[in-house]
């Protein structure tokens, strides 16, 4: 036993000697767990990530999607994620940057997908999440929604809720709501 911690620190000596004595910073589990789904992203065309704080900072990202059919066809629409040092035991926790009239996306960027709540099991990653974001914009759900008046129109007058739709992302009002351009 004690070997192995004696191996252990030469190997710490090692690193910190390549480094120029800089200490090197452990990662969490949940940052290696990242940085594997991360590296096995398989998205569609129409989704792309970013890290706005560079690679180091791999618990803070951006995906952009693009639905390619659906109601929100030609609309970009920006979610922000912060990943807990816990994860995968924990949910990433998902905003939309971009202000949508939608049924699961409140006004305040809150999304209710079922995977970022209380069916959120371990054995799911962040390539599940952003297919159910993803999912979210080709198929919206009117009966589990944030947005009661968008779920309402969807449910009662789809043709409505379409235009609605279009003059939201085009950059327009939908009753009192101003919604800047997303197109």
């Amino acid at each position: 036993m004690i070997k192995l911690f004696k191996v252990k620190e030469k190997q710490r000596e090692l690193a910190e000697n390549a480094s120029n004595g800089v200490p090197i910073k452990k990662q969490s589990a949940g940052e290696l767990r990242l940085h594997k789904d991360i590296s096995e992203l398989n998205l569609p065309k129409s989704c792309n990530i970013t890290f706005p704080n560079g690679k180091d900072d791999l618990m803070n990202f951006e995906v952009s999607i693009r639905p390619d059919e659906g109601y929100y066809l030609g609309g970009t629409f920006l979610f922000s994620f912060t990943v807990s040092p816990i994860y995968p035991h924990e949910a990433p926790k998902v905003k939309c940057r971009t202000k949508v009239y939608h049924p699961n996306i409140d006004l305040e960027g809150n999304v209710c997908l079922n995977i970022l709540r209380e069916d959120w099991k371990p054995v799911l990653n962040i390539n599940t999440v952003i297919y159910g974001l993803y999912h979210l914009f080709t198929e919206p759900n009117d009966e589990d929604p944030l947005n009661h008046d968008a779920a309402a129109v969807l449910r009662d007058n789809p043709k409505l809720f379409e235009s609605n739709v279009r003059r939201a992302m085009a950059g327009g009002y939908v009753g009192p709501t101003f919604f800047p351009r997303c197109m």
